[in-house]
């Protein structure tokens, strides 16, 4: 038993090369060496080792280049633990009080990154993601709005823009399920009230066009507003001349005048 003990404990040190037997840690020399290490252990998946170290490079050498990259390290070391907000926290610290460092747009983007990926999604089993609550979703598509005006030549701006679309799309998504929970109910002002925000709020997105042809449809049908009816037509007309003609927008407007 005491053997096998042993050998455990052996297994368990063997995890890093930086673990010493007594189970302590070896740090560097220099705030470099110690930088590195935690790169490596990164690498390793030895996530406890790997910010050790990096709090060594931080607290000890508070004024080498090392320290910065150590605090963005340890950030990272959080958003690869999948502990999204608490990455996110820690990126948006990072950006305080870096705002010139020459990764401050790389923590910018992981920040607003962190939230998209903390945003509900759909599972099996589970509720479709557009029924479950937007507001880390629509925090992550403010932030990524603000990167993309904030650091417009960066090189993660494509993939921002492109997450950007992604929260639009959900969101609207959620705009259109909660319009189709009200139009079960009858409650048409609601279900105007939704789709008109889904217009307002996400232009381009999946469903703009079917929900500007719904409006018009509800304006028209259900609540007597016949000059609202014409405007839902005359944006689909505007926004999108190809679908228009295709719905027969046109001829749609021309029956409401």
């Amino acid at each position: 038993m005491r053997r096998a003990l042993v050998l455990a404990f052996l297994l368990a040190a063997c995890g890093s090369s930086r673990v010493s037997l007594t189970g302590d840690i070896q740090y560097g020399k220099t705030a470099e060496e110690d930088y590195s290490g935690g790169l490596q252990e990164m690498k390793e998946h030895n996530w406890t080792e790997a910010v050790k170290l990096f709090e060594h490079a931080r607290t000890k050498y508070p004024f080498s280049k090392f320290a910065a990259m150590s605090e963005l390290a340890l950030a990272d070391v959080k958003y690869e633990q999948e502990a999204f907000v608490e990455a996110a926290e820690a990126y948006d610290s990072f950006v305080k009080l870096h705002p010139t460092h020459e990764k401050a747009d790389y923590a910018a983007f992981r920040a607003a990154e962190s939230l998209y990926k903390d945003a509900p999604t759909s599972m099996f089993l589970f509720p479709p993601a557009y029924e479950k609550d937007q507001a880390e979703l629509a925090k992550a598509a403010q932030r990524f709005t603000d990167f993309i005006k904030t650091w417009p030549s960066s090189t993660y701006k494509p993939e921002a823009e492109k997450l950007l679309l992604d929260t639009r799309n959900r969101l609207a998504e959620h705009e259109w399920y909660v319009a189709d929970f009200y139009a079960s109910r009858d409650r048409w002002p609601g279900v105007a009230g939704r789709l008109e925000a889904l217009v307002r709020d996400y232009p381009g997105t999946q469903h703009e066009v079917e929900a500007l042809l719904r409006l018009s449809d509800i304006y028209a049908n259900k609540l007597d507003d016949r000059y609202r009816a014409r405007q839902a037509l005359q944006q689909l007309i505007s926004r999108h001349p190809n679908a228009a003609r295709a719905a027969g927008a046109e001829k749609r407007l021309e029956a409401l005048r």
